[in-house]
């Protein structure tokens, strides 16, 4: 980022510091796709209700955000990479307030899932956009590592990701169903303000540092560079490969294993392709070389089907299980808003991640394990206790997977790294959703939410081995090896 605003120098120094006017566009835009992924929580049942729709129905709702983010995120990233946060970070937060028109009025579920995709694709520039604001300002300032800033980014989304199903009940409770997609209108364009009076503007990164090698021969032209750079037949074999794939994972049978082959056939298309382009859109090459990220890819993935499913499954099961209303519903995880907030506060002064996500995984397998004793005759202390086991996991987990990150990634793909940390979060987030509705069926009951609280402890577990056994963790501090310097 050639042009960003210049922050002030320490006192006494002559050496600049993060520019902090950065600071609220980069985390507004990064809150709009925890807020709209946990406001939903408390508003399935209602909505169902409303519109006559079963949780196997509902489901879409979710699942219809996290096709749409999966696959926006890692290409939004790449965006960003080329042609710097500023554009794409405004282009994006627009349709976030459209879609909250959209969904504010929609006659019927349809047009409703409709609102949900443009949401999805509206939200992927706001993480990516912050990641590389913080990776410029880094080698602007020389400060390899804003730890405060990378705090304050996973305490942000930690803070709405757990105040959403609170923040949903309210506005239910108040103006209905529709009020949690109204939200997104006021959000959106206080988002759209901010980046135009905050975010610098820059020129294409083609035009600032591209090397003669990597231009493509026979005389192209700017625009064949360019076309070249952003690897448009990749993206669009990575499109084909996630969609089939999390269409097959939203609603898992065997009738469907026709979309499973057709992600496997694009998936081996995309890596012939990568291997051969000299700007692939996702470098397999330096990917496959760099184990520290894909440890950390496969531990976001697994970390998100406990989160996920305990937010959807556990939050749906005190409504129509336990009998609690929707306010009351996600009035009954504030224990684990104070908590995640206050590990994550804590555990940010440190730059050690093993540590982090050893607690974390036995912070989630506790929990787990207190839901499989859960009834509907259960004591409100026992829900309570539940979200308070859950906040310890929820403040460590992110935290510690978006550091990791920002250490592990190449630096020029920043941004794109940072989405396909979220693509893998959210194909996490994909299986909770298909369990949960598995589990559920048509109603969320005591015996749905302990099948759900198995396949979550066998995540849980899964995501502890991949810590315990990942020995990359120990090579730099707190996160595995850089993969360039």
């Amino acid at each position: 980022m050639t042009d960003a605003k210049a922050g002030c120098p320490e006192a006494g120094t002559d050496k600049p510091v993060f520019d902090r006017r950065l600071l609220p566009p980069m985390l507004l835009g990064s809150v709009l796709n925890p807020i709209n992924s946990t406001i939903i929580a408390v508003a399935l049942v209602p909505i169902g209700r409303a519109l006559g729709a079963p949780a196997s129905q509902t489901a879409w709702l979710v699942s219809a955000l996290y096709l749409a983010t999966s696959l926006g995120q890692p290409v939004v990233g790449r965006l960003i990479d080329v042609f710097g946060p500023r554009r794409l970070f405004l282009l994006s937060t627009g349709l976030v307030g459209v879609a909250g028109v959209v969904g504010a009025l929609a006659p019927n579920l349809g047009v409703l899932i409709g609102a949900r995709v443009l949401l999805g694709f509206g939200t992927c520039a706001g993480y990516p956009a912050a990641m590389a604001l913080v990776r410029s300002e880094a080698e602007r300032t020389g400060r390899d590592s804003p730890g405060g800033v990378l705090t304050a980014l996973a305490v942000a989304n930690q803070t709405v990701a757990v105040v959403g199903p609170l923040l949903g009940g309210l506005l239910i409770a108040v103006g209905g169903w529709r009020a949690t997609f109204a939200l997104n209108v006021p959000l959106a364009l206080a988002a759209v303000l901010l980046g135009l009076l905050r975010l610098p503007k820059t020129e294409p990164a083609e035009e600032q540092t591209e090397k003669p090698t990597e231009e493509p021969t026979g005389g192209s032209t700017p625009r064949g560079s360019l076309a070249a750079r952003l690897d448009l037949p990749g993206m669009g074999l990575f499109a084909a490969m996630l969609v089939s794939l999390l269409l097959f994972l939203m609603n898992l049978h065997l009738r469907d294993w026709y979309l499973l082959a057709l992600a496997a056939a694009a998936g081996a298309a995309f890596a012939a392709r990568e291997l051969r382009a000299a700007t692939p859109f996702i470098d397999l090459r330096v990917l496959g070389g760099n184990t520290p990220l894909l440890a950390t890819y496969g531990r976001a993935l697994v970390a998100y089907v406990v989160s996920y499913s305990f937010l959807y499954g556990f939050t749906q099961w005190t409504e129509e299980g336990f009998g609690l209303t929707p306010f009351h519903a996600g009035l009954a995880q504030i224990p684990m808003f104070l908590l995640a907030i206050g590990v994550s506060v804590v555990s940010g002064r440190s730059t050690s991640v093993r540590g982090k996500l050893l607690l974390g995984a036995v912070g989630q397998i506790t929990a787990c394990s207190v839901i499989l004793v859960l009834g509907g005759d259960s004591p409100l202390w026992m829900l309570l206790l539940v979200a308070l086991i859950f906040g310890v996991p929820q403040g460590l987990n992110n935290l510690a997977l978006q550091n990791s990150v920002y250490f592990q990634a190449d630096p020029e793909r920043t941004a794109s790294s940072a989405g396909l940390l979220r693509t893998f979060a959210y194909i996490g987030s994909m299986v909770a959703s298909s369990a949960t509705a598995a589990s559920f069926g048509q109603h969320a009951d005591t015996g749905g939410l302990h099948r759900l609280a198995w396949v979550m402890l066998g995540a849980g577990v899964l995501y502890l081995l991949l810590t315990l056994f990942d020995r990359t963790l120990g090579r730099a501090p707190g996160t595995g090896t850089r993969a360039s310097a």
